[in-house]
């Protein structure tokens, strides 16, 4: 298998979806490592064992922080493969647009992702109510989202893209999710995982890990 003879170091850095946490990467993370590479599953703003509360949070980007400390820190020189599940997609897009230099690829596992044309919120409310298990309260936080910058070419724009189908996701329908890759434009490759549900580094690890050392032996 091609991804199997990968030999090149990569750091993934894994953002999880509305109201889960790092620990939602949890059968993923060893498999990825078996491999040699180094994974960051991180904790955003008052999710997971973060200790923030929600209430606390104003902003989409205070809800980024941990994201964009992560990305502050790394070395000069060194890129990583964002993976950014369910909402986790417009995080990337944040870091995306704020250090587009420091990314290899960003990869979209049935994620929201955005254009540059219209505002952040826009791929969550055409028509689309979003499904959640209340694992920790969380936000959308459409009313900031819809008042923010639009994403930049420059920055969100310049980073190469893949977007990963999950066809039997009832979160975000497969439609939905092939709706979101034509309108955001410039998707560099897509992939599909069969039988993944919205929780792919759940239901189908090794194969999202296959589909992820693909993904970095071709882009990175």
């Amino acid at each position: 298998m091609e991804a199997a003879k990968q030999q090149t170091h990569t750091h993934f850095i894994l953002v999880h979806g509305l109201c889960h946490g790092a620990w939602c990467w949890y059968k993923l993370k060893p498999l990825l490592e078996s491999h040699g590479h180094k994974v960051t599953a991180l904790d955003l703003s008052a999710s997971g064992i973060n200790m923030k509360k929600i209430e606390e949070i104003r902003t989409f980007y205070d809800y980024t922080v941990p994201l964009m400390e992560v990305m502050e820190s790394l070395p000069l020189g060194e890129k990583v493969v964002l993976v950014g599940h369910s909402l986790g997609g417009l995080n990337l897009a944040l870091a995306m647009d704020k250090f587009p230099q420091k990314i290899s690829t960003a990869v979209f596992l049935t994620a929201f992702m955005p254009d540059t044309v219209h505002k952040p919120s826009f791929v969550i409310e055409q028509d689309f109510t979003l499904a959640t298990i209340l694992v920790r309260p969380g936000s959308l936080f459409l009313e900031d989202l819809a008042h923010a910058n639009n994403f930049s070419n420059e920055g969100y724009g310049s980073v190469t893209r893949i977007f990963v189908v999950c066809n039997e996701d009832y979160t975000i329908p497969e439609k939905y999710q092939r709706w979101m890759i034509e309108n955001s434009g410039g998707v560099k490759e897509v992939k599909e995982i069969k039988g993944a549900d919205h929780m792919a580094m759940l239901s189908k690890p090794r194969e999202l890990c296959c589909c992820l050392l693909e993904i970095a032996n071709k882009h990175t």
